[in-house]
């Protein structure tokens, strides 16, 4: 029986619970000085007081022991949206926009998704694996044990499903990778080639993508950009009960650009997710509020785009839960860094410290159906563990743009030869 043990903690810091907080519950963190964590076969046995833990396991020692002293332990990070699979390099990008130069313009010249769909559909396998494992391997350096991780850089038959099973792949390297929940996001961009035969696109999509994806277990979700220069509601909504029909929760990219009615849709459909959400109103928050779907918040996009953050303060105080995440992607929000966009969730969207906490650990779980098995430090769920160098967890944001891990320990295992 495989055991490991964190001994001395200066200071835990964790949610609690197997659903989704909302509201006031949002911000309540338990801390816990002095503390001590115990976990047996992946699974975490003891959570509390090195006091309590010494006198019921001091003869007992773990396989494994870390000595915590001076550091913080919180839940591993879970990042609810993210969009590794990919090659290419849109920096060339970055001048334009910070000269004022739309994301619309340079999109219509050629710039945006449909760059880097060129150039993932030029890869070879070797390439793009290469390519989105190191991404995943700075994401585990930096906290983060699981993450939701999507397709929509092939938007081809083949290449869409060549993305998942690279991701099906890459999980069968637990120790190198977070846990990996995929999502097909074939909805990410018409591709050039069905410009005047939308149609035809989003047929494919429901009659052949969908069907394969399920039939052969590739993603757990499905996700659809509903926004200005993407998809319609009524197209979004042709899709997402597609994916339904076939078993796979739902996502979806919306009020991102425009108010484009996604979160309606979402809410209508009770998607699992609605992400993004800066164009959103009362409205909207109260649809949002009724369904039990999670807002995920990008507001590292928002920085980056230059644009209003979401409104999480009244999503809150409507009692949505509000998760967030990266948007690890190639043109708005390139970084593999959780821990530095949860800065810009209290910094620009108006968040305190616990509620960003539990906004990257449980209610990321819970907007993947997972909040029962990760997203907190107790008794019964997976040990994925994060110490940090940092004497309590508001350092997370207080010293930020840093990467604060001193060690991760993910499923009951200590992650060796980390590299940021």
């Amino acid at each position: 029986m495989s055991s490991l043990e964190i001994r001395n903690i200066g200071c835990l810091a964790t949610p609690r619970g197997t659903a989704a907080r909302r509201g006031a519950a949002q911000g309540e963190i338990q801390r816990v000085r002095g503390a001590a964590v115990r976990a047996e076969n992946g699974r975490i046995t003891f959570v509390g007081p090195e006091a309590e833990y010494e006198r019921r396991f001091g003869r007992q020692p773990a396989a494994v022991s870390i000595d915590a002293s001076g550091q913080t332990a919180i839940p591993g990070l879970v990042d609810a949206h993210t969009h590794p699979v990919w090659v290419g390099d849109r920096g060339e990008e970055i001048a334009r926009r910070l000269a004022g130069e739309s994301y619309a313009s340079i999109a219509e010249q050629g710039g945006g998704i449909l760059s880097t769909v060129r150039a993932t559909r030029a890869a070879s396998d070797e390439q793009l694996a290469g390519a989105t494992r190191k991404r995943l391997a700075r994401m585990l350096a930096t906290g983060t044990t699981t993450i939701e991780a999507k397709s929509g850089y092939g938007l081809t038959v083949d290449s869409e499903l060549r993305a998942l099973r690279l991701l099906a792949s890459l999980s069968e390297s637990p120790d190198s990778v977070p846990r990996i929940v995929p999502t097909l996001l074939a909805a990410h961009e018409v591709p050039p080639e069905f410009t005047s035969r939308r149609d035809r696109w989003i047929s494919i999509i429901t009659e052949e993508i969908l069907p394969q994806t399920a039939n052969q277990r590739l993603a757990r979700f499905c996700d659809v950009f509903c926004d200005r220069g993407a998809f319609t509601v009524e197209e979004s909504r042709t899709i997402l009960e597609s994916a339904r029909r076939l078993g796979l929760g739902l996502r979806i990219h919306a009020d991102e650009l425009v108010l484009s009615g996604g979160a309606r849709l979402a809410a209508e459909l009770r998607a699992e997710s609605a992400d993004h959400l800066l164009r959103i109103g009362p409205e909207e928050i109260d649809a949002l509020s009724r369904s039990g779907t999670v807002a995920t918040l990008a507001p590292g996009t928002a920085w980056w785009i230059r644009s209003r953050q979401a409104p999480a303060r009244a999503l809150m105080e409507a009692g949505v839960p509000v998760a967030i995440a990266s948007d690890s992607n190639p043109g708005t929000c390139h970084t593999e860094s959780l821990a530095s966009v949860a800065a810009h969730a209290c910094l620009d969207a108006g968040m305190t410290v616990d509620e960003t906490l539990t906004a990257i650990t449980l209610n990321g779980a819970a907007s993947l159906g997972l909040a029962s098995e990760i997203g907190s430090l107790e008794i019964g769920k997976h040990a994925d563990v994060v110490l940090l160098d940092a004497p309590d967890d508001r350092h997370l944001i207080y010293h930020w743009g840093v990467n604060l891990v001193a060690a991760v320990v993910k499923g009951g295992r200590l992650i060796e030869g980390l590299q940021s």
